[in-house]
């Protein structure tokens, strides 16, 4: 594992190498013998999945996603890192709610194992109500769709990813996701379903860090909050907790990495500044955007980097990082460091189905407002503490 990576995080060793190591042997016997379908799988936590799966020799891999470029990308990476498997891997550039996907999927639809890692993962996609409602729409009933086929077509194990944002959501990213971990407890009275939460990716595609590559790049000043602490994951370690809990979780498990001294909280900051001392850049602190925007092309040559550290005040960042709740039972015993939140089915059929009524006569009358979400989701989560400060990610440079 990149051992750069790994600094600017904060850390000298990979998290789950014990656990892959304990697993390794039966993990390849399982995943050459199987089958699977990766949904969501040329975006960064995706890719890091199909990796994963391509290495062990699939009978069948395939992998739908809506970017074409991205899953372009995926192709020439794994040819370029490991070659060929013998077993039937394609990639389809699919919309998973179309009509085109409902019949790529009844043209086969056999997949002893589906893994659902498609998303709206950014908080600023609650800025708007129509963003929204697609984060709704991508999040949960994707979900739901994708779970109904794959109990039709008796697929043996469904798997979808979570957030730690689920864990106490404090904005509709996060909630949305406990409503979808709500609607896969229901169908876990008909196929076996196992999910993960985990902290943030490290440079994932669209990520503040990964932003700080689109700075460097077109020459403009790198912008992180200097009071919001959080946990990282590699890419490669997001790829290994799924597997691992889709191979190995049980019905109803939660996966989610175990707060150690492996696994530090670092401020984006803190991150800037490593990653620019990694390119040979002194941090260059300035007071404000307009003092930042200015100074790129005069710092440069004194191997100087503007940057611009402030303090958080955009709706839905969460103060702290959480992979679980108190009243959740935990198994920390079967896994060095993969911590298990074991769930009994436990779910409430009239507040899911007033929450699919409620969402489709809003898409119905094409008229709603975020409010009217908010209060939705309320209902279905009465402890939801969402924090509304009247300003989003957007407005800041």
């Amino acid at each position: 594992m990149n051992s750069q990576l790994l600094s600017l995080i904060g850390r000298t060793e990979a998290l789950f190498d014990q656990d892959i190591q304990a697993s390794k042997n039966e993990l390849y016997n399982i995943v050459s013998a199987s089958s699977f379908l990766v949904l969501g799988g040329a975006g960064s936590i995706g890719q890091a999945v199909v990796k994963e799966i391509f290495k062990r020799n699939p009978k069948k891999l395939h992998v739908v996603d809506i970017s074409e470029n991205n899953l372009v990308e995926l192709v020439r990476d794994i040819r370029s890192s490991f070659g060929y498997i013998d077993g039937d891997f394609r990639t389809f550039a699919l919309d998973i709610g179309s009509i085109e996907y409902n019949a790529f999927i009844k043209s086969d639809g056999q997949y002893d194992y589906v893994l659902n890692l498609s998303a709206l993962k950014h908080v600023r996609s609650e800025k708007d109500p129509f963003t929204l409602m697609r984060m709704i729409n991508v999040n949960v009933f994707n979900t739901e769709k994708t779970v109904l086929q794959s109990i039709n077509n008796n697929v043996k194990k469904y798997f979808c990813v979570s957030t730690d944002k689920a864990a106490n959501p404090v904005n509709m990213m996060g909630a949305s996701k406990r409503i979808m971990e709500l609607f896969l407890m229901r169908r876990s009275k008909q196929i076996d379903i196992s999910t993960a939460r985990f902290a943030n990716v490290a440079f994932s595609d669209g990520s503040l860090l990964h932003g700080f590559n689109q700075r460097i790049a077109k020459q403009q000043p790198i912008v992180a909050p200097k009071d919001v602490k959080r946990y990282f994951v590699t890419p490669q370690e997001s790829g290994e907790l799924c597997l691992m809990s889709c191979i190995f979780g049980e019905n109803r498990d939660i996966f989610f990495p175990k707060l150690s001294e492996a696994l530090h909280l670092i401020t984006f900051s803190a991150i800037a500044e490593k990653y620019l001392q990694q390119r040979g850049l002194e941090p260059y602190l300035c007071d404000s955007e307009e003092e930042a925007r200015s100074m790129v092309n005069e710092l440069q040559s004194k191997k100087q980097w503007p940057c611009l550290f402030t303090l958080s005040d955009t709706t839905g960042e969460k103060d702290f990082e959480e992979f679980f709740t108190s009243n959740e039972k935990l198994d920390m015993e079967r896994f060095s460091n993969l911590g298990i939140i074991k769930n009994e089915l436990e779910f409430d059929e009239e507040k899911l189905n007033h929450f699919e009524s409620q969402i489709a006569g809003m898409l119905e009358k094409e008229t709603w407002n975020k409010e009217s979400i908010v209060e939705l989701f309320n209902f279905m989560i009465p402890d939801f503490d969402h924090k509304e400060k009247g300003k989003y990610l957007d407005s800041k440079m």
